[in-house]
Order: C-alpha cells, then structure tokens, then sequence
C-alpha cells in the first residue's frame, strides 16, 4: 500500500486482461501484479490496443472512442476473424478482486458487460468497481479541439468519483436528441417535449453541478506548480453553470426550462438545443503565465494536461482511498527528462498502477525494479528481458 500527501492509497490494478479476437489480437492473456505495467514495441504492433482493452472495462467507448462493430479482429489479409470481439480482466479494487468482461454481443452491435460471470444492467455499472483515466498522443491538442472533447475529459474524471454520472449523461444525451427530433419532425405536443425536457432538467442539473464541483476541486489542487508541471486555474463555462453559481437550484431548473421552452422554434430549425451542459466548455488557464491553454506552447499544454491528471489521481486517492489506472500512451517520448522523472516519481508514489506505452526502452531507466516490462511484436507478448 502507497502512500499519499494524505494518508495510504490502495491503489486499483489489473491483475490479469484476456482478449479474444479484439483488434489485432486473435487472443491474448497477461498476468500482472499491480505494479506499472511498461509496454515497449514498433508501433503497430498492438501496445495501444492493449491500453484500449483496459478502457472498455469502464462505461463508454474507450479511449479510440470506437463504435462496438469497429472493435472486432480484422486479420493481416485484411478480412475478418468471424466472431465477436471480448475483453475480460481480473481487477483488485477496494473492496478486494473482480472479474469484469465486456465485449459485442454475437448477435449484433450490442455491447454487453458482465461482473463477476452476472450479466451487468449497464455500462455505468463497470464504473462502480473500476476508474481508469488515459492520455494518447491525439489529447495533445485537447485545448484546441472542439469544447466536446474537453467535456469528455472531464466526465472521464468525475467517474472516478461518482460512476453514477455516466448514466446521467448517457440519459441527458438520449432525452436531447429524442427532443431534437420531435422538433424536427413538428410531431410532438406540448406534453410529450415537456417530458423530455424534463428528463434533460434533470440530469443537466446534475451533470453541470458534477462538473463544476470537480472543476472547482481540480482548480484547488492545481493553484502551485506541482515541480516541472505548471498551476492551473480551472472552470466550467455554460449557462447551466452560470446559474447554478448564481442562484439557488430550484430557480436555475425554472431558467433552464425557460430557455428550453422559449427556444423551440429557434432549436427546430438548428437542431439540438440551444441551451444546456451539452453546450459547456472546460477552460484552464496556465497560472504562472496567465494565459488560456489554447495559447500555450505544445509542451506547456501536454504539462497542464499531466499536471491535472495528477492532481485528479491524488484527490482520488485522498477521497475514495484507491487512486485510478492510469493509460499513457507513448507520452514519456515526447517529455523532457525532468518531467518524465517527475511523472514516473508520482506513479510510484501514489502506487497508481499506469499502464505505459513506448517505442523506446531507454525512456523507462527512472522505473528500475519498480514496474513490469513486456515487449509487444504483431500481436505477441512476452515479457522484456
């Protein structure tokens, strides 16, 4: 058991992960113990797709955010494996190790999740026992990408802390499009697009208080340079938002209703809605240099964006008593030195397990003894030696 600025963290781990026909892996087995786990290869060998088969063991669509169908084994040749794609591990959590499986069901697109060999109810249910949190190469650019992207990045974190969340969010963006398309349509009542602005009431109310919560503990924990990683300041703007700081909570739902109900002619011809947390935006500002991220160089934005990640794993670690997983993707490559060690330093620290990707085995030198090398080659894995 690591320890934390606050007291002893039980850190989360993936004891053992099985592919069957994911990717492109015809199978795949790996034992572990909750050390880091350090995957070094040419790329295309299938590293990423290892961090990605430890993603889908928690709700949504993993760090590819690839449709189920997408997932299934395509061989060399380019043609299919035949049969559906599944990812199972053996997890130590908290409250001591379970068995997590998810994969397509055989008869269609459907994803299905089972926990302990029990068919799961949801997604949001693989939240309750397991919290991952990744970077990849393509979040490089996350403060220049669309205000959706960075929303991910935020609900991914809120479920390490509350795993209700990805159902609330999964609802409000079902209720949002069934609306959009009543409106489209002209065939729904008054009765019908109240219900389903109600729906969207409620679970914005909750998702746009989630996330200024967390946005307001993060910018906390980010207010000093954490060594060779910058402060940030850190805030969610949107309208919901706004007025959940403004005003008591019942009068922000009767704004939000209000501008839903007002704005139905203007969001039947626009599509969507015009208002809600669907339309917030994660905003950080480099605090040294008093400057939005968007402005920062590459470097700075890749150090805010592990800076916050951090600071996430500690606050999870300080609350829940476990800190999550963490998926590096190919990240130690593009540090300088001072931040890789200082990265590596936390991980032990913390006693995160992180699963870490790379090209180059030299990277890895400050890790030692301390984590598990495997190297990966067309879709083999063996361990380093």
């Amino acid at each position: 058991m690591a320890m934390s600025e606050t007291g002893p963290v039980r850190a989360l781990a993936v004891r053992r992960l099985r592919l069957t026909a994911f990717r492109n892996y015809p199978s795949a087995a790996l034992d572990l113990d909750p050390r880091p786990v350090v995957l070094t290869g040419q790329n295309g060998a299938g590293k990423t797709n290892l961090l990605e088969a430890v993603s889908l063991l928690t709700p949504g669509r993993g760090l590819r955010r690839a449709k189920t169908q997408e997932l299934d084994r395509v061989s060399p040749d380019g043609g299919g494996a035949g049969s559906a794609w599944a990812v199972a591990g053996t997890v130590d959590t908290a409250t001591g190790p379970v068995d997590l499986g998810t994969g397509r069901d055989p008869e269609g697109d459907r994803r299905v999740v089972r926990i302990d060999g029990e068919a799961g109810r949801s997604q949001a249910a693989l939240g309750e026992h397991l919290s991952v949190v990744w970077l990849t190469p393509q979040m490089d650019r996350l403060f220049q990408e669309s205000s959706g992207e960075r929303r991910r990045f935020l609900d991914r974190l809120i479920y390490g802390f509350d795993p209700a969340h990805a159902g609330r969010v999964t609802a409000y963006d079902k209720a949002l499009r069934q609306r959009a398309r009543l409106l489209k349509d002209g065939t729904g009542d008054d009765t019908w697009l109240g219900a389903l602005e109600a729906q969207m009431i409620e679970r914005g109310i909750a998702i746009a208080a989630a996330r200024r919560d967390m946005a307001d503990r993060l910018a906390r924990a980010c207010t000093r340079q954490d060594g060779p990683f910058p402060g940030a300041a850190i805030a969610v703007d949107g309208d919901v938002e706004t007025w959940l700081a403004e005003l008591p909570a019942l009068e922000a739902e009767d704004r939000f209703a209000a501008a839903l109900r007002d704005n139905r002619r203007r969001d039947a011809e626009a599509g969507g809605a015009a208002v809600g947390p669907h339309r917030s935006d994660l905003a950080v500002t480099h605090l040294a240099k008093g400057l939005p991220a968007s402005q920062c160089s590459t470097g700075e934005q890749k150090a805010l964006l592990i800076a916050i990640v951090l600071a996430h794993a500690r606050l999870q670690g300080a609350e829940r008593g476990a800190g999550p997983i963490l998926l590096l993707d190919e990240v130690a490559a593009h540090l300088d030195e001072a931040r890789r060690d200082a990265l590596f330093g936390t991980v032990l620290g913390l006693g995160l397990q992180a699963w870490i990707t790379g090209t180059d085995a030299g990277v890895f030198g400050a890790l030692g003894g301390r984590a598990q090398y495997f190297e990966v080659a067309a879709a083999t894995i063996r361990p380093a030696g």
